[in-house]
């Protein structure tokens, strides 16, 4: 069988795994129901023509098994008997419906053409066939997996079967290693930068996958099998719109932050959060959290508030929960990976109202298999496992492992400055190619010093305050006998040199000076 020797060939240990598991799921529904019991539900997409070659190498497997013959067995011997079910839309795009008819030419498929929408066409089909379950190539992170396991019988209301979902924990680049691994065709739409196909109405080629080029009007695309974080599969599942896919700098669809023009003052806020029982313990000093604000500040960003959470799920999940609705991004660190104290994946995704995957991302899970290497394995995989549905995993060469986005909220691994400064940099080199984050004008500042006291120094602070109240004006002292420290923070150098010099106007003279 061309599609079991493929895969027994190959060298990818992952895809094999997959594979396996699949094939075994498969054999399972086959020995539970009969072939006349059970159904192939096909569109024509890249996940079903997966299904597809899947039951093809599980029910050859089977039927090889069943003879004793100890692969004597050809494929032209075992003919395809699964029913298949095609759902034929009005706004399916052409290529769709021509390789699915294709398809079951090729492979002599007995189809069921339906016309209906999908619930009524069910309906109409068990009522005529003999059918209990139905093969779906539904994945984690599609909005219909919510809830799905292997094996999941129908929702209430919908006619009764049972759901079949062989890939449900496959990720995207897993199904393009095993396209591309058995050689087998699928629709061409996907070599020409569509990554996940709808309706012709709501689906667009991956802005991802552009190929700026000046010399020509027509925008490319690379194919599908290029994207990098299959996480952005449906990026080109949106309404389409006159104006180009490809825009100067920005992807046409993107959930970054891009709202704010980048070239004016404009602020935008974001909340630090520190997750960990030994900085509220003082068991260790939290440099992360200074850094990261420094940071933000430098990109113009203001940071209204931080916080330092203990190590427990409700807590991250209350304060994520608050601050993300109240604030344009929260970047979260600390909590991260496989002990009992490493809460922060799993609050996020209770601030979202979503849970975590119940299988490891695989995506994510290579990467931390090349950090730690064997000893990724057994409850170590709880790394692995991302809140389903919001996550967006941001590669860069110079990251060990992905920084993980959900949302508006960016969780960092770093454990320290170096990490913390390589992690942002990366970030920074995202931001300029796909708009993650808008970069403004960073905050300037300008700190003078003073013997007087508190109370002389007092009324002058307050009126400076109301003058310019587009300037952050605090002040401190490093010890209670040390001079007065005030410092100005703003975005226009002009207005900064106006409030110091207003200060310098209102002291007595000689009595303030710039600090060293």
């Amino acid at each position: 069988m061309e599609i079991d020797d493929a895969i027994r060939g190959s060298d990818d240990r992952r895809l094999k795994t997959k594979y396996n598991n699949a094939i075994y799921v498969i054999r399972r529904a086959i020995a539970l129901y009969s072939v006349e019991e059970v159904a192939l539900s096909f569109n024509g997409g890249k996940d079903s023509t997966v299904l597809l070659h899947l039951l093809r190498a599980g029910y050859f497997l089977h039927k090889r098994e069943q003879s004793h013959s100890n692969g004597v067995l050809t494929d032209h011997e075992v003919a395809f008997p699964i029913r298949t079910i095609y759902f034929e839309s009005p706004s399916a795009f052409p290529e769709i419906n021509s390789f699915t008819y294709e398809t079951a030419s090729t492979y002599g498929l007995q189809m069921d053409i339906i016309r209906l929408d999908f619930k009524c066409g069910l309906e109409s089909l068990l009522e005529s066939k003999p059918i209990r379950a139905i093969f779906l190539g539904v994945r984690i992170g599609d909005p219909t997996a919510v809830g799905q396991e292997q094996f999941s019988p129908s929702s209430p209301g919908w006619p009764p079967f049972m759901r079949v979902n062989p890939i449900l924990d496959w990720s995207y680049r897993d199904v393009w290693a095993f396209l591309l691994t058995c050689k087998v065709p699928y629709c061409s739409l996907y070599d020409q930068g569509y990554t996940s196909i709808g309706s012709v109405h709501d689906t667009v080629p991956n802005a991802l996958l552009c190929i700026n080029n000046s010399s020509s009007s027509k925008e490319k695309f690379r194919p599908a099998f290029l994207l990098s974080d299959g996480r952005l599969e449906r990026a080109g599942r949106a309404k389409k719109f006159s104006s180009p896919v490809c825009r100067s700098g920005y992807p046409a669809v993107s959930n970054g932050i891009v709202s704010a023009d980048p070239n004016k003052n404009s602020t935008l806020t974001a909340t630090v959060i520190g997750v960990g029982d030994e900085i509220l313990f003082g068991t260790v000093n939290d440099e992360l959290g200074p850094s990261l604000c420094k940071k933000l500040h430098s990109i113009g960003w203001s940071v209204p508030q931080t916080a330092v959470l203990r190590n427990d799920v409700d807590s991250v999940a209350e304060e994520v929960e608050r601050r993300k609705s109240t604030n344009d991004v929260v970047f979260i660190y600390g909590g991260v990976g496989p002990l009992h104290a490493d809460v922060t994946l799993a609050g996020v995704a209770k601030a979202f109202g979503v849970r975590l995957l119940q299988a490891p991302d695989e995506e994510f899970e290579e990467y931390l298999r090349h950090l730690i290497g064997d000893h990724c394995t057994g409850d170590r995989n709880e790394m692995a496992q991302l809140p389903e549905g919001i996550t967006e995993l941001l590669l860069h060469e110079k990251l060990p492992v992905p920084l993980i986005k959900c949302q508006n909220v960016f969780i960092l691994t770093a454990t320290n400055v170096t990490e913390l400064d390589n992690e942002w940099d990366c970030l920074i080199e995202l931001t300029r190619s796909r708009g993650l984050l808008v970069l403004m004008e960073p905050f300037l500042s300008k700190c003078m010093t003073t013997n007087l006291s508190d109370v002389e120094t007092a009324p002058v602070l307050s009126k400076l305050r109301f003058e310019f109240p587009d300037l952050y004006i605090g002040c401190y002292r490093k010890s209670r006998l040390a001079p007065l420290i005030i410092s100005f923070q703003g975005k226009d150098q002009t207005r900064l040199q106006l409030g110091v010099e207003a200060l310098c106007k209102k002291l007595p003279a000689g009595q303030i000076s710039e600090a060293n």
